[in-house]
């Protein structure tokens, strides 16, 4: 691909999967690989600076209040956790991990992509986007797998499913996700451009192989491979419940609530991150000159600022999906609000019993 030096320095900015991923479009020349000639800008970015921090805000405030609220729940709640419940805690802890460093790239748009917090929270905010984009889908396998061993292989559940086996599971997860983000770490840095007048916290790969080859990793550890496994466990619990009769379920019920479960697993994850897999698989297509076109190049430009945000809607609907409307979750829920109202019912008794013996002593 033919690029001006100016436009070099501008892709050098880029991350694909990185919520500032076309920041620069508006301002990068592209030419076109077959003609030499410019790409046009078709598209105005004005919307990039005005409506994206509005939208990082309340993706913001509605995870924070609905992750919050699941850990919460966990952790009043007298009885200790399950195993499903120990990996649904680490979901919300992880989507809380995101949510928690999206308020910094609000204000990095808004400042006009001008990083103001320093090398050292460029990397750590996006180190905490990366190990979201990893733990997440990892935990939702964990709960796959987890679902999958206790209705197919009903016979050794009991000795797998132990809640020691889950925390060791999800310290793995956590680690792994670690692991794959240390070229987050490694290649992130804070510069600036005098071209274009500002101080970027962008990734600097030594190469445009590097950078296929990390673009490539992501498509293949956060979807390739953890959707394989989620479809494998969905289709084998629904074959089993199919053709088996488990005795100590009631058939119908099993099989409408774990084909449920497990559809809603996968519809959530595939409508928030699909389309983003989708176009990160063409842009890399497109920058190893497999993939060719200014039209091409325009409309990933677009569809990677919608699709990364729609990715990071997950971390919301994730609460609601996999423990809000689950039975077990409500019953907890109603289960610490009684217990509330018994203590609060009994503290108002007790100051009153209180206020009436203090009464009666004023009086004698």
């Amino acid at each position: 691909e033919i690029r001006t030096e100016q436009s070099q320095a501008c892709c050098s900015l880029l991350e694909h999967g990185d919520p500032c991923t076309t920041i620069f479009s508006k301002k990068t020349i592209r030419q076109n690989n077959t003609n030499g000639t410019v790409c046009p800008d078709l598209y105005d970015w004005e919307w990039l600076y005005t409506g994206q921090p509005v939208y990082i805000l309340l993706i913001t405030v509605l995870g924070t209040m609905l992750n919050v609220f699941v850990l919460m729940v966990f952790w009043l709640h007298k009885k200790a956790c399950t195993v499903a419940e120990i990996y649904l805690s680490n979901l919300a802890a992880a989507d809380l991990v995101l949510v928690s460093c999206l308020p910094f790239w609000a204000v990095n748009v808004s400042n006009g992509f001008n990083w103001p917090f320093g090398l050292f929270m460029c990397k750590v905010v996006n180190l905490g986007i990366k190990i979201n984009a990893y733990c997440t889908i990892y935990f939702l396998v964990l709960v796959s797998m987890d679902r999958y061993v206790a209705l197919v292989h009903t016979m050794s559940h009991g000795r797998m499913r132990r809640t020691k086996y889950a925390k060791l599971g999800c310290l793995l997860m956590w680690g792994f996700g670690l692991l794959l983000s240390v070229p987050t770490i490694v290649f992130r840095d804070v510069k600036y451009f005098p071209e274009y007048g500002v101080t970027a916290c962008f990734l600097e790969y030594p190469n445009l192989t590097a950078a296929l080859f990390f673009d490539a990793m992501l498509i293949v550890f956060s979807f390739i491979v953890p959707i394989s496994i989620i479809s494998f466990c969905t289709v084998k619990i629904i074959q089993a419940l199919k053709i088996q009769v488990i005795e100590r379920f009631n058939a119908e019920k099993t099989e409408q609530k774990a084909t449920h479960l497990m559809l809603a697993v996968l519809l959530a994850f595939l409508i928030c991150w699909l389309p983003f897999h989708m176009v990160t698989i063409l842009d890399v297509l497109s920058r190893a000159d497999i993939l060719r076109g200014c039209p091409l190049e325009s409309v990933l430009e677009i569809c990677n600022q919608i699709f990364t945000y729609l990715a990071m809607f997950n971390s919301v609907l994730n609460p609601i999906v996999y423990v809000i409307v689950g039975k077990n979750f409500r019953k907890k829920v109603c289960e610490i609000f009684k217990e509330w109202n018994i203590k609060k019912t009994a503290t108002s008794e007790s100051s009153r019993s209180s206020n009436l013996s203090c009464t009666l002593k004023t009086l004698a």
